[in-house]
């Protein structure tokens, strides 16, 4: 709900995105990790002292995140870690990043869930081994998307947070969280849209009469707030069940849950924002009506962090139960 506001106060995908990692990125390490990593890291992320991005995502992998190829060799006193990641936010600012790195090639496990290891680290600009790029985009500019380069970068040893190559189990957690804010991320946006187009149907008047006094345009608009509304029990039924932590609802069933929430609220926001543009003619194409920005930024939840098509394949394999497609 507080990722909705935000993005529905006109701050947008730029809004919540300046501050939503802090909020997933840190699940697994609050769930998972040492009495010492918490008080000295959890504090300062929420009185603000340090920002967290969230390196999972690297550009010749994808959505394949078990065949992930940066690559943390131990060493005496911690890790080596060298390979990319793609599409950090706020990288350029943060001082933490949980950092998902293969501590055992991917040729050595016997299952590619395996040998994967999770870390919170320091994102020493000064240190060697650390190169950031901004990447430029369609929407959100306000906010940081960078390539990081790592080159044999080091770092102790207790920044592992729970076992060595159980790391995909426990970024799980950051994920399904991950859905939860982009949902409401993409709610956000709709509403924030509907209500742009429904003040400016009220008040443009054309032949006579104001534009939304005709269904050709009111219509549109009543769906697409249905469907926001819709997909915002679905999305706040998914935050339930992910803060459920008596262990009563089955990790499956939290995954469904939030990637559903996702996938639903990412259209509605798309069908909300694309109607709202077209309800203001050709002003909805003039950046003084704010409706083309919230066009462009809702292609981010319908895109990220997982596509449309890969939650069709996971709702169809772990819900109905049918052969694996890719």
């Amino acid at each position: 709900m507080m990722m909705q506001t935000i993005t529905q106060s006109g701050a947008g995908m730029a809004g919540a995105q300046a501050i939503h990692a802090n909020v997933y990125a840190t699940q697994p390490l609050a769930k998972f990790g040492t009495k010492e990593q918490l008080e000295t890291t959890i504090p300062n992320i929420i009185n603000g002292t340090w920002r967290t991005c969230f390196g999972v995502t690297e550009p010749n992998t994808g959505l394949e995140t078990l065949k992930l190829k940066t690559l943390a060799t131990k060493t005496e006193d911690g890790y080596s870690v060298s390979g990319q990641k793609i599409w950090i936010t706020c990288a350029q600012v943060a001082s933490k990043m949980i950092l998902l790195a293969r501590t055992t090639p991917l040729e050595e496990v016997h299952k590619t869930s395996e040998g994967l290891s999770i870390f919170c680290i320091d994102l020493d600009r000064e240190q060697p081994g650390l190169e950031m790029r901004k990447i430029k985009k369609m929407g959100g500019r306000a906010v940081d998307a960078n390539e990081v380069f790592f080159d044999n970068y080091k770092i102790p040893a207790n920044t592992l947070i729970g076992k060595e190559n159980q790391g995909f189990k426990i970024i799980l957690h950051g994920m399904n969280a991950e859905r939860c804010l982009l949902a409401g991320e993409a709610l956000g946006l709709g509403y924030a849209a509907l209500e742009k187009a429904a003040q400016y149907a009220k008040e443009r008047v054309v032949f006579g009469r104001p534009i939304g006094q005709n269904q050709g345009v009111s219509h549109p608009l009543a769906d697409a707030y249905m469907k926001l509304e819709a997909a915002k029990h679905a999305t706040y039924h998914a935050a339930r069940l992910y803060d459920t932590s008596d262990g009563s609802v089955p990790f499956h069933a939290i995954g469904v849950a939030c990637n559903s929430a996702k996938y639903l609220a990412a259209e509605a926001a798309f069908t909300a924002c694309e109607r709202a543009v077209l309800a203001h003619g050709g002003m909805g194409y003039a950046m003084e009506f704010d409706v083309e920005r919230y066009l462009r930024e809702c292609l981010v939840p319908r895109i990220a962090p997982v596509s449309r098509e890969m939650i069709l394949n996971y709702v169809s394999e772990k819900v109905l139960d049918l052969p694996r497609s890719y």
